[in-house]
């Protein structure tokens, strides 16, 4: 049985104060920095991961910024499939790809609740997390499985970013044409993999 660990993320208005306060989580507790970067448009965002530390590390770091903090998310006992869509390490076999569902939200820390909701009521693949990257500031979330399986955890992982305010869209593609697949499961090495296993597929 895997270790528990816990996903916090706070999202900045300022560059410069998101990193001062990165520095801070990162003295105040033992926590993996799984996410990073500067943001549309002028923001900043940080992604930690633990075992135990991650809420001492948020309460740093919305203490830090004050009120350049403009959100955050805290996830205690996180599914682990968000670290390994978090760092795009997820390969998809043949026998995995099926229905494709997308969901959208306005900031890129909410898509990680709805990340972990849909990896915890369905029998799905949580394979891409993008947190805020080139979106203008959204998440995005994509994910695959049976068709009844999709729609679940579209539907479970929709609830807590509509109790927030901060749907943008949900998608469910029962067939997703294998240039779809191509486009947005991976690039360069990650591409080539999947283009195999799509000619496999077909």
């Amino acid at each position: 049985m895997a270790t528990p660990r816990s996903i916090g993320a706070v999202e900045f208005s300022s560059i410069g104060l998101g990193i001062e306060a990165q520095d801070e989580m990162l003295k105040a507790a033992s926590v993996e920095v799984l996410v990073a970067r500067t943001i549309c448009s002028g923001k900043y965002v940080v992604v930690v991961g633990s075992v135990s530390d991650v809420q001492a590390a948020i309460r740093c770091g919305l203490q830090k910024a004050d009120e350049a903090a403009i959100d955050h998310m805290l996830i205690a006992n996180a599914h682990d499939s968000l670290f390994s869509a978090l760092g795009q390490s997820v390969v998809l076999n043949p026998a995995d790809v099926g229905a494709l569902g997308v969901i959208e939200t306005f900031s890129g820390t909410s898509v990680l609740a709805a990340a972990d909701a849909a990896a915890k009521a369905a029998n799905v693949i949580v394979f891409r997390i993008h947190v805020a990257m080139a979106l203008g500031g959204k998440g995005l979330l994509f994910m695959t499985g049976s068709v009844a399986d999709v729609r679940a955890g579209v539907e479970a992982g929709v609830k807590p970013v509509r109790d927030r305010g901060m749907l943008v869209s949900q998608v469910v593609i029962p067939r997703p044409s294998p240039e779809l697949l191509e486009e947005y499961i991976g690039s360069g090495a990650d591409a080539m993999r999947t283009m195999l296993l799509i000619d496999q597929f077909q």
